[in-house]
C-alpha cells in the first residue's frame, strides 16, 4: 500500500471534518510551508459547508515570503488521498511541495485562474 504525506493548514485539521471525510481521526505532526501567504475563499458546495461548518475556508496563494505557514502533516493511503481530493472544491489544486522540515508533501493551494 502506498502512503502519501499531506500538509493541511485548514479544515482537514478539524477532528470532526476528518471523521466525516475519512471515517477516522488522523494522526499528524506539525510542520510549516514557505513561499505562500494565507488567504480566504468562499465555499459554495453545501456538502463541504455542512462538513466544515463554514463557507469561509483558508487558502494558500504563492508569495515571495519565507515566513512559515503552520500546519499539520498527515500520512494518507491512496484511497484517503483520493477522498481528500473529492472533499476539496475547484478553488483548490493539489501540488507537491517541500516543507520547512525538508519533507515533501502534497498540499492544496489556490487553483490557477481562481481568486
Amino acid at each position: 500500500m502506498t502512503t502519501h504525506l499531506l500538509f493541511s493548514y485548514g479544515t482537514l485539521r478539524q477532528p470532526e471534518v476528518q471523521r466525516s471525510v475519512f471515517g477516522r481521526e488522523l494522526d499528524g505532526h506539525g510542520d510549516e510551508i514557505t513561499g505562500y501567504e494565507l488567504g480566504e475563499t468562499t465555499i459554495t458546495d453545501p456538502a463541504v459547508i455542512a462538513t466544515s461548518g463554514s463557507d469561509r475556508h483558508p487558502i494558500l496563494r504563492p508569495a515571495t515570503t519565507e515566513t512559515g505557514i503552520p500546519g499539520t502533516v498527515f500520512t494518507l493511503t491512496d484511497d484517503e488521498l483520493a477522498t481528500a481530493d473529492a472533499y476539496e472544491v475547484a478553488a483548490y489544486t493539489r501540488i507537491r511541495v517541500p516543507l520547512r522540515s525538508g519533507a515533501d508533501a502534497w498540499v492544496y493551494v489556490l487553483a490557477t485562474g481562481t481568486r
